[in-house]
């Protein structure tokens, strides 16, 4: 067992938490700011968030940019790029879920941006934002962390590619999260925020010890949370309580917190982007896919902290360690089923063999390496993928 990594932690987005919050961002934006207001589709407009924008900015001449759909696309979000830098935008404001607090980080980048902003994720590395513009959220779907983070994850249609990118110029300056807002939601994206933030976790707890005490336990405390509060958001959709404290988990997932100081993962992420990209699968669906085959690909490896999954997360207390980690394992996956969620490509009609084929061919092309030793390539990619 190895000593905890060296690391800086810095999260200067100012969280508002609860009933009513959203009236707050009147005070959070200054009045002399041009604001452009970005969402998705109508939904805002139909659960009462939008009106409460507009008043709390009553008297503003805030611009509004719509149409920003799961998967980002960089193909929509070059048209609002292009609107920020024609309007003179100083402040941006998110309204929604992940997919538009992404693509708002994204417009946010690339306006400051010189030449092509996809440069930006393509080669992250070397090419990174040096600036953004200002932005600001209101949250009305827990699940992807981006109100409290830097991440961003866009999709181009034209090539067929999911990439990420994350700068600390695109931290949000606020984020407010209430929980009523997201009482309207549908089932279905209710269940891919449980997934898709249990996965944030496991990418940052299931690797190997480091000796990392408290990370551990708060990593297992949120996985505790939602399973304990997931299901009653899905079975009482007005439950405060439960949307609350899922609400406020899901932030915790990837906020950095839990992440300092270990070995993080992410090969579930990056395999599951290329299975969104090929075949348009919602990205909880993918993780939901991936992750228990490539947690039963990488037992051995992973071997110490599946164990620790199972005995203090699932409570498993029968068996050797190698039975136990496979019932973590299991009891994870049974877990996505009772939400409702598939854990198979065939679920989906999707071809185990042919997504193989797809993924690992990208993969082998751009030399790709992934996991938290930095060593599972192509070839140990298509493995795991013709067992999903």
């Amino acid at each position: 067992m190895g000593a905890m990594n060296n690391f800086t932690w810095h999260n200067p987005t100012r969280i508002v938490f609860g009933k009513g919050a959203i009236a707050q961002i009147r005070d959070l934006i200054r009045r002399d700011e041009r604001v452009l207001m970005t969402f998705g589709g109508s939904s805002i407009k139909s659960n009462g968030v939008y009106d409460q924008v507009k008043a709390a900015l009553r008297r503003r001449g805030v611009l509004e940019f719509g149409g920003i759909g799961p998967n980002p696309l960089y193909e929509t979000l070059m048209e609002a790029v292009k609107i920020v830098n024609r309007q003179r935008i100083t402040f941006l404001l998110a309204v929604g879920g992940g997919s538009v607090l992404d693509g708002t980080k994204f417009i946010a980048a690339g306006a400051c941006y010189r030449g092509d902003p996809w440069k930006m994720l393509a080669h992250r590395a070397t090419m990174p934002p040096k600036s953004a513009v200002p932005l600001g959220c209101i949250l009305t779907l827990p699940a992807t962390g981006s109100e409290s983070n830097g991440f961003a994850v866009i999709s181009r249609r034209s090539t067929q590619e999911k990439l990420a990118f994350g700068s600390e110029h695109t931290y949000p300056r606020f984020a407010v999260l209430d929980p009523t807002t997201t009482m309207s939601l549908p089932a279905k994206q209710v269940r891919n925020g449980i997934v898709d933030a249990f996965a944030h976790v496991m990418e940052q707890y299931c690797t190997y010890p480091v000796n990392a005490a408290l990370q551990d336990r708060q990593a297992e405390a949120i996985l505790a949370t939602l399973i304990e509060q997931g299901p009653i958001t899905l079975k009482n959709p007005a439950d405060y309580h439960a949307r609350a404290n899922f609400m406020w988990a899901a932030t915790q997932a990837l906020n950095g917190l839990i992440g300092v100081g270990v070995p993080q993962d992410w090969a579930t992420h990056m395999i599951g982007h290329e299975l969104t990209a090929f075949y348009g699968l919602d990205h909880a669906q993918t993780l939901a896919i991936v992750m228990p085959g490539l947690l039963r690909h990488q037992r051995k490896r992973k071997a110490a902290k599946l164990v620790q999954f199972a005995r203090r997360v699932w409570n498993v207390t029968v068996g050797g360690d190698e039975a136990a980690a496979e019932a973590g394992i299991a009891r994870m996956e049974a877990f996505f089923h009772s939400l409702g969620m598939p854990t198979r490509l065939a679920d989906h009609g999707i071809d185990p063999a042919e997504a193989a084929r797809k993924v690992h061919a990208r993969f082998a092309q751009r030399g790709t390496k992934l996991g938290e030793h930095g060593d599972l390539g192509a070839k140990q990619v298509k493995e795991v993928l013709l067992t999903c």
